[in-house]
């Protein structure tokens, strides 16, 4: 095997055996600018265990990180934590490749992975709280179903005091660096902010009962190290706490303005409200859809108070990017928002209505009514814009506690 890739120590007795991806630009329609890593985990236990395995076109530099540590036939157990592809992808030619003993997951883990590659039922299934014994090392399973499969669990190395927490803590991030400690903290707490509001939104009352799950267990902790981005070694508090107040979605004054123009006019009414969101109080971002993913306004809609959303009418309907974003958004369930729709029409105006619709089912609680302007706007009609920014920011800052 290529010895280009080498395993990363992480204890004495913890191995780094993933891969790196710098070209993924898309994760299930989340823009990944800055790659992502796929990470497995080799534990040298009397009976050597390798934890998740990684997405199938990286089987290659997984083993040969494996083999600059120990030959991979010497593995007597797999654990998969998760039976997403990115992290079971290669499982099937890893069981071919090394032959444990056994795979162990959690039963619904047993039951997806069986769905997705017909191991005719090669897996044992493990429950929540058990305690598989490794030799000299003990394995302990946490299920942490719905975070974010119905499969998932974290295992706890008692010995290495580590949390092998899958797709908790993780982020989208690639990087050489294998340590958070080794990577600018704006640049993590950005990464987990898009990886948490694009992916584990949905289950913020889910991540609240983990943390307190966590916390009642009360592990002895030295590393978090999670199936996406980097390990966590120092601080481990930082990231779990991030999470356990994003899980929390408390009301603040920043608001988020995202909308499409077709002529100009739609962007000229944006503008002028954000003015106004200002005056009154909010901070502001303002984000085309022309220039901003749809996964970047959810980054920022996680910390904000108010999501506003403007589209000029096309067929009697919003803009398609606006449709995207507000299809994107409703499946992340974000509560505690205030909202408005705005926006240009010609000779129909259907899009405010449609966009109220949409910020109705998400129950997002209107600020003000939706506001139509006929084509392009004049002095009056940007001051209506203003006035709605003005109506808003001020809601915001008696919810956030302000004045």
């Amino acid at each position: 095997m290529s010895q280009a890739f080498q395993a990363a120590k992480l204890t004495d007795r913890v191995y780094w055996v993933g891969a790196i991806d710098w070209a993924i630009r898309d994760f299930h329609g989340y823009a990944t600018r800055r790659g992502t890593t796929y990470n497995a985990y080799l534990v040298l236990a009397d009976k050597v265990t390798l934890v998740d395995t990684v997405k199938a076109p990286f089987m290659g530099e997984m083993m040969a990180r494996i083999a600059s540590v120990v030959e991979p036939a010497k593995i007597d157990y797999i654990i998969s934590n998760h039976s997403e592809m990115d992290h079971s992808g290669c499982l099937p030619q890893t069981i071919t490749a090394v032959r444990p003993e056994k795979v162990f997951a959690s039963a619904n883990g047993a039951k997806a992975l069986e769905a997705h590659f017909h191991l005719g039922g090669g897996v044992t299934p493990v429950k929540d709280g058990e305690t598989l014994g490794l030799g000299n090392l003990n394995a302990t399973f946490v299920e942490t179903r719905m975070l974010h499969w119905p499969d998932s669990m974290v295992t706890y190395l008692a010995e290495e005091q580590v949390l092998f927490s899958q797709d908790g803590f993780g982020q989208h991030l690639a990087s050489t660096e294998r340590f958070a400690d080794e990577i600018p903290r704006d640049v993590l707490r950005h990464e987990a902010a898009k990886y948490y509001a694009n992916i584990l939104l949905p289950y913020s009352n889910l991540v609240t009962k983990l943390v307190a799950k966590l916390g009642q267990l009360n592990l002895p902790l030295k590393m978090i190290a999670s199936d996406h981005g980097p390990v966590y070694r120092k601080d481990l508090g930082w990231i779990v706490d991030l999470w356990a107040g994003w899980a929390e979605q408390k009301p603040t004054a920043g608001a988020v303005v995202a909308f499409d123009t077709m002529w100009g006019s739609t962007a000229l009414m944006a503008r002028a409200i954000a003015e106004g969101l200002a005056a009154g109080g909010a901070a502001v971002k303002v984000m085309p859809l022309q220039a901003c993913h749809r996964s970047d306004v959810v980054t920022e809609l996680l910390e904000a108070g108010a999501l506003l959303v403007g589209s000029p009418t096309i067929n009697n309907q919003m803009f398609p990017t606006v449709a995207d974003l507000l299809c994107y958004v409703e499946g992340l369930k974000p509560r505690n928002k205030l909202g408005a729709a705005f926006g240009s029409y010609g000779w129909s105006g259907e899009a405010v209505a449609r966009i109220q619709e949409s910020l109705d089912r998400m129950k997002i609680e209107r600020a003000a009514e939706g506001l139509k302007i006929h084509y392009v706007p004049d002095d009056a009609a940007l001051a209506q814009c203003r006035t709605l920014g003005e109506t808003v920011g001020q809601a915001l800052a008696r919810r956030a506690g302000g004045p």
